[in-house]
C-alpha cells in the first residue's frame, strides 16, 4: 500500500505537501482531489486512481503565483512556512466551493490546519483578501 504523499514527494518530486503527523490531523500534508481538500498522507494510491489531484505547485501558473499565494505573503501568514501549503490548499477548496466565505466559514473551513507558529489571524486575513481579489472566482 502506497500513500499519496509519498508518491507526490518521491517519485514526482513535488515537495510542497508536507509529512506533519501521518494520520491526516494536522494539515500539512493538504492537496486537492477532485477539487476538495483532502489529506495526501493518509490517501491510498487506489483512491485516487482517476481523479485530478492538485498540489501547491499546480497553483501557479506560467511564473506568476495565484491571488491567495500572493495574499499569504502579503499578510505575512506564514512564518517558518511548513504548514503553508497545506494551508493554502484547504483554503484554494474553500474559496473553489464557496467563492465568497464568511469569516466564521473560512475559520471552520482552516479549523483543521495546525500552525505552531501562530499566524492563524493573519492567515483568515489573507484569504479574506484573496476572496476579495479574485472576485468569486477561484483561478
Amino acid at each position: 500500500m502506497r500513500f499519496l504523499l509519498w508518491v507526490l514527494r518521491y517519485d514526482l518530486g513535488l515537495t510542497g505537501s508536507k509529512y506533519g503527523c501521518g494520520e491526516g490531523l494536522c494539515g500539512a500534508c493538504t492537496v486537492l482531489v477532485d477539487r476538495k481538500a483532502a489529506r495526501s498522507c493518509s490517501i491510498e494510491m487506489k483512491d485516487v486512481a482517476g481523479k485530478d489531484v492538485t498540489t501547491i505547485e499546480g497553483l501557479e501558473q506560467n511564473g506568476k503565483l495565484h491571488p491567495l499565494q500572493k495574499a499569504f505573503v502579503e499578510h505575512d501568514a506564514l512564518q517558518c512556512g511548513y504548514c503553508t501549503p497545506g494551508m493554502i490548499m484547504n483554503a484554494y477548496s474553500l474559496l473553489l466551493n464557496s467563492p465568497r466565505p464568511s469569516r466564521r466559514q473560512i475559520i471552520e473551513q482552516m479549523d483543521g490546519n495546525l500552525c505552531r507558529c501562530g499566524a492563524h489571524t493573519r492567515i483568515i486575513q489573507a484569504i479574506e483578501t484573496a476572496a476579495k481579489q479574485m472576485g468569486g472566482s477561484a483561478r
